[in-house]
């Protein structure tokens, strides 16, 4: 082993954050915590030391554990890093970090949206991030893997990221938590069955956002089914407000815009109004009635009424499922975006006259959806990560049709996790037509 200390001429560094003293350590520990620093190496004071440590292949020390041995590495690379900074050497032109937790980070949707996020696409490129990368024993070499490559993209934005499989600890402090990690649903398990298997993993999270995370922390949920994991979510988070919780149906949203501007023979952004109502599954109703393709309704520009009510519906609803047979794999990449979209159109202000759809608490709706679930709506924000429901939207027989059987089987669902919402014994009866997922085959 080499140790080495070096002391290197003043300078001022645009990489830092506002604080007098920051220590900087990059770590890896195989345990339940782990920390790697990703900032680029930075200048540092006369007063300050870089301490180096250079292991040439070290074995790893042993630690007891429970009666286990374990092993650990206290340094994640060769390199153990601590800077000493003085309070002049701060910049004032970069915000107050936030701390982002995603859940299920060796995945393939998180493979495609952490870049996203560390690039400053999502938050803006003067918003430097924490992640907070939470993953299951099994893929804890996956997830060491993913640091490397955020630490190797040198992304100036991405602080830190924290990878482990402990949600009290890797929630710690977090502003925003992006919950994708669910099992699927496998060949012959019950809709039923999912909803206990994932259903479980979702109380737990919320338990640990209760504990550890910012009072007003955002929470969107991406696993399915994620209406009801983001109801069950919230009931075990009581101290965060309801209102923080969304179900992801941003990408049934995208994907129907993609429909009509088809249709229409336009390009996607002239269409706006998009609504998804209700459940994350093929009860969704994607709403053609309120849409607007340049600015004008919807069932004005596409005469084919027959095709809105029958194809279109259909081919979102099936969407995910026709891209599994085409291409042998789920939709990873455009979820990803679409959980980019949902966030952006909460820390962005809505367009004039424009809304967006995501799945949120719907006690105190104007539309006269049963309270106490978690329903896509159309919704409006002024970009300070809050919402409003949108209250001039017109719901005709055929729609309000289409609604009401997504809400009965959101409420079916929610009898079946009843023991993890706090409200009694679970009683799971969802018909005789077990709706599937978008995506499911």
């Amino acid at each position: 082993m080499a140790m080495a200390e070096l002391s290197t001429p003043k300078t001022t560094s645009p990489f830092l954050q506002s604080s007098s003293r920051l220590r900087l350590s990059s770590k890896l520990h195989l345990s339940n915590h782990f920390r790697h620093l990703l900032l680029p190496p930075l200048p540092t004071t006369p007063n300050s030391k870089i301490s180096c440590s250079v292991s040439q292949n070290q074995a790893p020390v042993a630690a007891q554990e429970n009666g286990l041995v374990k092993t650990k590495k206290e340094c994640y690379g060769v390199f153990c890093l601590t800077y000493d900074l003085k309070a002049e050497e701060e910049t004032k032109s970069w915000k107050k970090l936030i701390n982002i937790a995603v859940s299920g980070a060796a995945g393939m949707i998180s493979n495609h949206l952490l870049f996203k996020l560390a690039s400053g696409e999502v938050f803006g490129p003067d918003q430097p991030i924490a992640l907070k990368l939470l993953g299951s024993e099994r893929s804890i070499q996956a997830l060491e893997g993913v640091a490397m490559e955020l630490e190797d993209s040198l992304f100036p934005l991405l602080r830190e990221v924290d990878i482990g499989t402990d949600p009290y600890e890797v929630f710690q402090d977090v502003e925003w938590a992006l919950l994708i990690g669910a099992k699927p649903r496998g060949p012959g398990m019950e809709r039923a069955a999912l909803l206990d298997i994932n259903g479980q993993i979702f109380a737990d999270q919320g338990k640990a956002l209760n504990a550890v995370a910012s009072p007003n922390v955002k929470v969107l949920v991406v696993g399915n089914p994620c209406n009801t994991n983001a109801l069950i979510c919230l009931k075990n988070a009581p101290n965060i407000p309801a209102k923080n919780f969304h179900a992801l149906t941003r990408l049934d949203e995208n994907r129907a815009k993609c429909q009509l501007a088809l249709k229409a023979g336009v390009f996607y952004d002239k269409v706006s109004n998009m609504t998804i109502w209700g459940n994350h599954s093929t009860t969704q109703v994607p709403d053609f009635l309120n849409a607007r393709i340049n600015g004008v309704p919807v069932k004005e520009v596409i005469t084919d009424h027959k095709w809105l009510e029958e194809g279109f519906t259909e081919s979102v609803q099936k969407r995910g499922g026709l891209l599994i047979q085409k291409w042998g794999r789920s939709s990873a990449a455009s979820t990803a975006v679409s959980i980019v979209d949902a966030i952006k159109s909460l820390v962005t202000p809505t367009p004039e006259g424009d809304w967006f759809s995501t799945g949120v608490y719907t006690n105190g709706n104007p539309y006269g959806i049963a309270e106490d679930l978690v329903f896509s709506m159309p919704c409006r924000s002024k970009g300070d990560g809050d919402y409003e429901l949108v209250k001039d939207v017109e719901i005709d027989d055929y729609l309000r049709k289409r609604i009401a059987k997504s809400e009965a089987e959101l409420l079916a669902e929610k009898k079946c996790v009843a023991h993890l919402t706090g409200e009694g014994i679970a009683f799971c009866d969802l018909g005789p037509v077990d709706t599937m997922l978008p995506g499911e085959v």
